[in-house]
């Protein structure tokens, strides 16, 4: 059995999809970000130490952990803290293509390995009026760059290209090679 180092819904939706069988055990590590750190160090470090965390309390467990962040012209997008700053994130993607980086990490017994995934996804031109009523629907509040691809916040998005997954926050084909390496191969069930 998997152990997903997260508390995120749409990762517990993801793996329930795929019919793994899992269980969550939430992971306690700082997520501040380190002065020079790049994104792509920034997400990795996060993953890996997501999942090593949680593989310290649970020997044998193989343990998946991720962690997604959005980024644009090296500026972070990281989850808004109000509807106020949810709006004004939109209004710095709106009519731009940005990054969605989702770094994936995989431990057990002292062992992690990580990949990462880069989606590139462009918003249309959106009014204030757009963005506002999005925010208003509450689905921004807990996502990176404040905006969910698979609910609502599809209709912000004019093109991706890249892993869709990726962008809700678990790129599954590179998921289940981690998870195959560390003798978990997906199988199909009905």
């Amino acid at each position: 059995m998997i152990v997903l180092a997260s508390g995120s819904p749409r990762r517990r939706q993801l793996l329930e999809m795929l019919g793994l069988p899992f269980r969550v055990v939430a992971p306690n590590v700082d997520e501040s970000r380190e002065a020079s750190e790049l994104p792509e160090g920034y997400v990795t470090r996060l993953a890996r130490a997501k999942a090593a965390t949680v593989a310290a309390h649970e020997r044998g467990a193989v343990v998946l952990a991720a962690d997604t962040t959005v980024v644009m012209r090296g500026t972070i997008f990281e989850k808004p803290a109000s509807a106020e700053a949810a709006a004004e994130m939109l209004r710095q993607l709106e009519g731009r293509k940005h990054q969605v980086m989702t770094a994936v990490a995989v431990a057990q017994d002292g062992r992690v390995e990580h990949e990462l995934d880069v989606t590139d996804v462009t918003f249309r031109a959106l009014s204030d009026a757009q963005i506002v009523a999005y925010v208003a629907t509450g689905e921004p509040l807990d996502k990176a760059g404040a905006y969910a691809i698979q609910g609502k916040g599809a209709a912000l998005v004019e093109g991706i290209r890249g892993d869709f997954f990726g962008v809700m926050g678990l790129p599954i084909r590179l998921a289940l090679e981690l998870l195959e390496r560390f003798g978990v191969p997906y199988r199909f069930t009905r």
